[in-house]
């Protein structure tokens, strides 16, 4: 019987010319890999931009006729077929750069290893595990620390990774592809995407689920929203929103592109789920500035398969604007799944801020203070109220600024984490930053810490005679002066052409720093009020003594020749992948000035991702903005 239908089956594949991964005829045997190799996206896989409100939908449609459909809950894969086969199968990874994950996609569920089509074909998608197969094996399955896995979507993303094929096709991995990066352009409407995804429905693929639409009617839209979120519930199909999408290709491809995200789609995000808890309390905590952050304590709700009991609460205003009360009802949520947020409270009646402060820091037992803080946004001024320890000595206060000392931007020195700096301080070795470069002195007492031997404290030593070699910034930015990080330390690096002793002197002579580049009067008043301070002045001379600082090179390299030479350039949003101290370096580069803040002196303005307040300051002013993609272009880039 076995071999008659296996006979059947292989003739009804040949007849329609495509056979899925995990027919019988493709499962003898399942490859393993002892790593996952890398691969260049030549087209990027990019990101969409976001929203919570069907307005913006309707608004980014216009009069194009788009395509609306489910915005899968997993990881993004790119198959690419030749001659009719699958030849690899790739994460999304950064976007530019993945991972071959061909053995694994072997075994999805539903991923033909051969089809019809001969010609090069590149299918992008998302890989994931149907919620009831999820639930049905969870409780089985351990992530890489050993915990169950929490949700659908984590399992997914760790099963398309592992390096074990049959291990992978337990886990029941399905693909649904949701769009055609290259091929069939031979097919009859090959402008429209929703063709091309049919097209692939021909081929053996199960595509996304869609609707399309011819224009931007809002009960449409609402009851195509409906009917996808019932038809993915129906299926088991995890989902985290809707995309929309112009359905013309030649049309997306006239849209561009941010360094972050396409512009020919947007993806409607759900409305995170509120949860009611009960508050329990308030934890206060000193930060390295002084000012003592609030958490909320409240009652563990499980969201999204983790279980939440605390959440940020910013600062005073934010409380005084719930009107929190202790045993209060509030509501909580996690905001895009990640963080966890206190978003309301159903029980104001009571609110007295002076039963929820603490009068004494709970660190050091001295008295605290409100500072309050004048902002202007949208032509509105805000006062923020939070609440300061003014104690120098204060034991968190100093954990936190050698947490500050030893952290990446400043004089990175690995291994120093906060756990360890905080047994290092409560056992006396630690006062202030000169003494992390005697800590040889008390080798054999660390050697015999729990948790540390001779090999971890070698690590640790070469570390810190690593960090000994740094640069101008970087120990400017170790000082932790008030508001001079990575921005103001690289002006000021400029200003004296990288000599600590240059700037020392200016500060001696009075120098007016509102002169630099985005120095305004509070930064001149910090860099001052700071040298002003014995104790500073003295750790400023004796830290330099211990280390070698980096001379800046007179001969800089020759700056090709570009349209921002010279000009103040500012940056708002996010520009992936670059970091905000990234995308100024690319700035700087260019013989440019890389600035913090909007202000008339200002030649551009980069809006990438989830801009702030200062693309309206720009637009305000007149001054050019421009997307990361039209920066770069003339750039040269």
């Amino acid at each position: 019987m076995y071999d008659r239908l296996f006979d059947e089956l292989k003739q009804m594949e040949d007849q329609c010319g495509f056979r899925l991964a995990d027919s019988p005829t493709q499962t003898v045997g399942y490859a393993a890999v002892s790593s996952l190799e890398k691969t260049r996206h030549n087209i990027p896989l990019l990101s969409l931009d976001k929203t919570k409100n069907t307005s913006d939908l309707l608004r980014f449609m216009g009069s194009h006729p788009v395509l609306v459909m489910l915005k899968l809950d997993g990881l993004t894969i790119k198959l690419t077929y030749e001659n009719g086969r699958l030849m690899e199968a790739a994460t999304r990874g950064n976007g530019e750069e993945g991972e071959i994950v061909t053995h694994n996609a072997k075994v999805f569920q539903n991923i033909p290893v051969q089809i019809p089509y001969l010609g090069r074909l590149v299918v992008t998608g998302e890989a994931f595990i149907h919620q009831n197969d999820f639930e049905s094996f969870k409780d089985n399955l351990l992530d890489s620390t050993g915990a169950p896995y929490r949700n659908a979507r984590n399992l997914a993303a760790g099963s398309v990774r592992l390096l074990d094929a049959a291990a992978c096709r337990e886990r029941r991995v399905s693909f649904m592809p949701f769009g055609v990066q290259d091929g069939l352009d031979d097919i009859e409407d090959a402008d429209s995407k929703a063709g091309k995804l049919r097209a692939l429905g021909d081929l053996g693929f199960l595509p996304c689920y869609f609707r399309r639409m011819d224009n931007a009617d809002p009960d449409f839209l609402e009851r195509h929203i409906r009917d996808l979120r019932d038809l993915a519930e129906r299926n088991h199909i995890p989902i985290d929103g809707i995309v929309v999408t112009y359905d013309s290709i030649s049309y997306s491809k006239t849209c561009g592109r941010t360094g972050h995200h396409y512009k020919d789609g947007i993806a409607y995000k759900f409305a995170d789920d509120l949860y009611e808890t009960r508050l329990r309390g308030i934890e206060w905590t000193p930060t390295r500035t002084g000012e003592i952050s609030p958490v909320a304590l409240f009652d563990t709700v499980e969201i999204d398969g983790c279980e939440v009991s605390r959440a940020s609460l910013h600062n005073l205003s934010f409380i005084e604007e719930l009107q929190l009360t202790l045993g209060g009802r509030i509501l909580v949520s996690k905001r895009n799944m990640i963080i966890p947020h206190v978003e309301g409270n159903l029980d104001r009646e009571g609110f007295q801020m002076g039963t929820l402060l603490p009068s004494a820091c709970p660190c050091c037992g001295m008295p605290t203070r409100i500072h309050q803080t004048k902002t202007t946004a949208s032509g509105k001024e805000r006062i923020t109220k939070t609440l300061f320890c003014d104690n120098p000595a204060c034991e968190m206060q100093r954990l936190r600024q050698f947490v500050h000392f030893a952290s990446k931007k400043a004089l990175n020195i690995e291994g120093l984490s906060e756990a360890t700096l905080e047994r290092l301080i409560g056992k006396g070795f630690l006062h202030n930053f000169t003494d992390v470069f005697r800590l040889e002195e008390h080798r054999a007492e660390i050697i015999a810490m729990d948790g540390f031997g001779e090999r971890s404290w070698q690590r640790l030593w070469d570390a810190i005679e690593r960090s000994r070699n740094t640069t101008f910034e970087r120990y400017l930015i170790s000082m932790d002066i008030p508001m001079v990080g990575n921005t103001a330390s690289r002006e000021l690096s400029r200003a004296f052409n990288g000599s600590l002793a240059d700037f020392e002197a200016a500060v001696e002579s009075g120098y007016d720093f509102t002169q630099l580049p985005d120095f305004g009067a509070t930064l001149h008043n910090n860099i001052h009020d700071w040298f002003r301070v014995p104790e500073n002045r003295q750790l400023w001379k004796e830290l330099q003594t211990m280390m070698n600082i980096e001379k800046k090179n007179a001969m800089t390299e020759e700056i090709k020749d570009n349209p921002f030479v010279g000009c103040t350039i500012v940056v708002t949003g996010k520009v992936e992948p670059y970091t905000r101290e990234g995308i100024n370096a690319e700035i700087e580069s260019l013989g440019a000035h890389a600035g913090s803040a909007v202000s008339k002196n200002t030649n551009y303005l980069i809006c990438g991702e989830r801009a702030g307040s200062k693309l309206a300051k720009a637009q305000a002013l007149g001054i050019p903005v421009l997307t990361p993609a039209q920066f770069f272009e003339m750039a040269g880039k």
